[in-house]
């Protein structure tokens, strides 16, 4: 009954946080996250066991369902054209904020090269949670779409994280006592990368094979269920082969795209309906995570060394657009729009602590900084900006 009561609180006070926020002219995923603080100072962090249990599956739910529209919800051509970019976004960003906060971490915390490449690759990583939505939104109002603003950072944005994942589960594997080898775990990189891409590349195939068979007794609405279990699949078999599994869901709506472009539009669309209740939820449960008092402990410190990240990532971003044909606004937007981190920090933060890394708690505080600072002030800046930088068609 307990998990029940607390269930409800997060749908109904999520929602009501969110548009009382909205109707202020503050994003609505500050509502929810500050709601989830709420509830986290009410319970005293305890989640019923249920609910507990379950807490994982939902925010992984969430994360597939974020990154399947941002896979499904691309126009073909416009992905061709801004391929380039989108490729170069990627990953130059998170290299140059991930090696410049693993300088600081080493030379300026005292922690070593190992546990200090993964507290900056987990800080380094941009939340597909937040920067999808917004760039899909920003499609379909028609801003930035001259030179494919919103694909570019959106195919980006959805891949960084992704790779910034990838980098930091090899400095972990190094870092913690009783792991594999150093050469093990180098190719441990490469085999996550490969393991998690191809069963999402044969389960598009195969839904497309299945859909096209059958077009006539699946309606779009059991196409986009049945993508969501086989995405859900996908995920627990990465969990049991350790591979980077919502990279084989992004791949599976990849191959819908390519091959069905009707109904990955289709799906995508009711994909959009489901994100309404699945937002609430994993934003509410991160602050839940979230404890300010724990983030204060890094103090004014840690905060500038969020910053200086921000500024490694900036150049990162320049130096992705350089030769693009956007205009200077237009890269200035994009900038912006790598600003907001949430998801990975909340998934990844606690985890040195969890494995008994000595650093642990200053990790898991820099975590909760970096959500507190950089997803409000990140989602605000894409909101207040995107008429001013960029042109609407």
């Amino acid at each position: 009954m307990m998990s029940l009561i607390v269930f409800s609180s997060i749908i109904i006070g999520g929602w009501l946080s969110s548009k009382l926020c909205s109707r202020f002219g503050v994003p609505s995923i500050v509502g929810m996250v500050v709601w989830g603080i709420i509830m986290g100072f009410h319970l005293n962090g305890y989640l019923p066991p249920t609910l507990a249990k379950i807490e994982p599956y939902l925010k992984s739910f969430a994360l597939v369902v974020i990154l399947l529209r941002a896979s499904l919800g691309l126009n073909r051509q416009s992905d061709k054209q801004a391929s380039k970019t989108a490729m170069l976004m990627s990953f130059i960003p998170c290299i140059f904020e991930g090696i410049a906060l693993s300088i600081i971490f080493h030379f300026i915390l005292g922690f070593s090269w190992n546990v200090s490449g993964l507290s900056a690759f987990m800080l380094a990583a941009v939340s597909p949670a937040i920067i999808v939505p917004s760039m899909l939104k920003l499609k379909d109002k028609g801003f930035g779409n001259k030179n494919d603003v919103p694909t570019i950072i959106l195919a980006g944005a959805s891949v960084d994280n992704i790779f910034a994942i990838a980098v930091f589960s090899f400095f972990l594997s190094i870092a913690t006592v009783g792991e594999l080898p150093l050469i093990l775990s180098i190719l441990s990189i490469p085999y996550s990368l490969i393991v998690g891409i191809i069963p999402g590349i044969l389960a598009g195939n195969a839904l497309v094979a299945l859909f096209n068979k059958k077009h006539k007794l699946f309606i779009a609405t059991i196409k986009t269920i049945i993508l969501l279990i086989v995405s859900l699949l996908l995920v627990e078999l990465g969990n049991i082969v350790h591979s980077v599994a919502l990279l084989g869901v992004m791949a599976t709506g990849f191959i819908i795209l390519k091959k069905e472009e009707e109904i990955a539009h289709q799906t995508a669309n009711n994909l959009s309906k489901i994100w309404i209740v699945a937002e609430i939820i994993l934003f509410v449960l991160i602050g839940l995570t979230v404890d300010p008092i724990l983030a204060l402990t890094t103090g004014f410190f840690g905060l500038i060394i969020i910053i200086v990240g921000l500024l490694f990532r900036s150049i990162g971003v320049y130096l992705s657009t350089k030769d693009s044909s956007l205009t200077k606004n237009e890269k200035i937007f994009c900038a912006i729009a790598y600003v907001p981190k949430a998801t990975v920090q909340a998934a990844l933060g606690g985890v040195a602590l969890s494995s008994g890394i000595a650093e642990g708690g200053t990790i898991l505080a820099l975590a909760v900084l970096a959500i507190l600072f950089t997803a409000p002030i990140g989602l605000m800046g894409i909101n207040y900006s995107e008429k001013h930088l960029l042109t609407s068609e």
